[in-house]
């Protein structure tokens, strides 16, 4: 498998386990709570650079990142029907995450805060995450494809 598009998955990786991201959950957080996390920044990944690089690329993009979850969740020890199971899951999820950011701007905070509420176990007062994707969202505009291509994304924002 072609490792151009590494950084990019370790990023999303990176970023997914921030710690202050899930201070504002009811219950524990669950594997299926950080897939989730890592979907949505994916997802603002692909809207963001979506007209900077070709549909080739990020269909390449989207199928390294996909393939990599899917080996991950196999060493994890998922069995075979499990993980097919559960990344036709994660896909259909993924798009209609996808779907909600594409509109990002148009929403309003109260509309953008509900879009988290319906995918993660938050309480209700939990504005810090639409902080947190706010500010990444930022970053990705301040930045270009080809820098995430040479390098994980540092948590400084």
């Amino acid at each position: 498998m072609n490792n151009k598009y590494i950084n990019i998955y370790n990023s999303l990786v990176n970023l997914t386990r921030n710690k202050t991201l899930y201070e504002g959950f009811i219950k524990q957080d669950t594997f299926s709570d950080r897939m989730i996390f890592f979907l949505f920044h994916f997802a603002f990944l692909l809207k963001v650079y979506k007209n900077e690089c070709s549909k080739k690329i990020m269909q390449d993009v989207f199928d390294y990142v996909f393939k990599q979850l899917e080996l991950n969740i196999r060493e994890i020890g998922y069995g075979d029907v499990s993980v097919n199971k559960n990344m036709k899951n994660y896909i259909n999820l993924f798009y209609n995450i996808l779907e909600t950011t594409e509109k990002w701007e148009k929403l309003n905070k109260n509309d953008q805060h509900k879009f988290f509420l319906k995918y993660l176990n938050l309480s209700n007062n939990n504005a810090k995450i639409l902080n947190y994707f706010e500010n990444y969202l930022n970053y990705l505009k301040n930045n270009t494809f080809n820098s995430l291509l040479k390098g994980v994304i540092k948590l400084n924002f």
